[in-house]
């Protein structure tokens, strides 16, 4: 019921169709395609409790539930296709307390934006390009191709004009609200001739804005000419890694990674933007013996901020986007071959202490999570217990 899809193409369907649907039900579904593709959804099949689609439906928004246009609220009768404007699309299946049928069955599938012009919210800068043909198809070349801040100047290939704009250099805006962190910039192509000008200038506005849990990335163009809107979805590029003592100093490159009962294990949390005003908080982390499975058999180290384990401690980070801690080696893992670690980082605005990164520990049914937060998580490992005096061993 619900997940992140970044498969290509496949099926969506209520809980158990084609048998009735459970009561109760709230599954959430994330499609995200990969850059520069759009999401086209077909309803095969759908039977709910009809009427004006108040108790039983199926929402489709254009993005992220939270921020996007609602395509369609639809609960019977036509078996409609909606097309996303960008690469990401998210539908939400509702049952109630009553009555129940079969529910629904959809079809969704990657299909390619146009391409000329392109954008990459990337952790580092914005990677914009233009088309050489179509600058020439609209008369210009790609000489005439220039930033807001002109010092910054492109790269030109035989086919394309490529911009690396960062996120704090180069005229890029920054710009806050109550729910989103936005960066901003201009592309212009400017016509010659100073007294007459035959065709108007085109404005290609850029900007990469920070939602829930997405980077949603926008070019359109301006000045009476064609619009091409370009809207693309991405996550935040982190990592954990192991140290081999609290100075954080040396990587553990080993895996799996040998270890000896209550040994102290250092770890390193990373997020990778270039923004400064960013801060990285652990919010939960959790050790199971599958990869796949933090459910069934496994056991709670942090859990929404709330210290389970007796060993676990945090350390000082010299900078927001690192996140530092540790904890012992625990007898979980004398029973069982490998362990795997789970951990869920949270991204909050440096500063904002009303944010889930500076409120600790806090009861997840009374979690408010403030649509500036992103949650991801990543899982590290495996760790393997030291039988006798084996040594560790670098295995790729």
């Amino acid at each position: 019921c619900g997940g992140l899809i970044s498969n290509s193409s496949g099926m969506l369907q209520s809980p158990f169709y084609p048998g009735s649907y459970p009561n109760n039900a709230d599954c959430l579904w994330e499609i995200q395609a990969e850059n520069n593709f759009r999401v086209m959804l077909t309803f095969r099949d759908i039977m709910m409790q009809s009427g004006r689609c108040q108790y039983d439906y199926v929402e489709v928004y254009d993005g992220p539930p939270h921020s996007s246009l609602l395509l369609g609220r639809l609960c019977s009768g036509s078996f409609p296709t909606y097309i996303s404007s960008s690469n990401m699309m998210t539908i939400r299946f509702h049952s109630d307390s009553r009555y129940t049928f079969r529910g629904f069955q959809a079809h969704y599938s990657s299909i390619p934006a146009d391409h000329n012009t392109t954008l990459l919210c990337l952790p580092d800068y914005m990677h914009a390009v233009v088309s050489r043909d179509y600058l020439q198809s609209q008369g210009y070349s790609a000489q005439m191709v220039t930033l807001n801040d002109n010092h910054c100047t492109p790269t030109i290939t035989s086919r394309e004009v490529v911009f690396n704009i960062p996120y704090n250099g180069c005229g890029t805006i920054r710009e806050e609200n109550n729910d989103t962190i936005n960066y901003s910039n201009m592309i212009k192509v400017t016509s010659s001739g100073y007294i007459i000008k035959r065709k108007k200038n085109i404005h290609l506005h850029i900007s990469c804005k920070m939602l829930q849990n997405t980077w949603m990335q926008i070019m359109y163009v301006a000045e009476d000419t064609i619009d091409v809107n370009k809207n693309q979805f991405g996550r935040y590029d982190m990592n954990i890694t192991f140290y081999d003592s609290s100075s954080f100093l040396r990587q553990v490159h080993d895996s799996p990674y040998y270890i000896d009962l209550n040994q102290n294990l250092y770890l390193q949390a990373c997020l990778h933007s270039s923004d400064p005003n960013l801060i990285l908080f652990v919010d939960t982390c959790v050790a199971s013996p599958d990869p796949h499975d933090f459910n069934t058999l496994a056991y709670d180290i942090i859990k929404n901020g709330c210290v389970r384990d007796s060993s676990y401690a945090t350390y000082y980070s010299p900078y927001s986007h690192f996140a530092r801690f540790k904890f012992n080696a625990f007898e979980f893992i004398s029973r069982h071959t490998l362990v795997y670690l789970q951990c869920e980082l949270v991204v909050c605005r440096l500063g904002d202490y009303s944010s889930r990164c500076y409120r600790g520990c806090i009861n997840r049914a009374k979690r408010d999570t403030s649509p500036v937060e992103d949650q991801v998580n990543v899982v590290v490992g495996p760790l393997q217990l030291r039988e006798g005096g084996a040594q560790s061993s670098n295995t790729g």
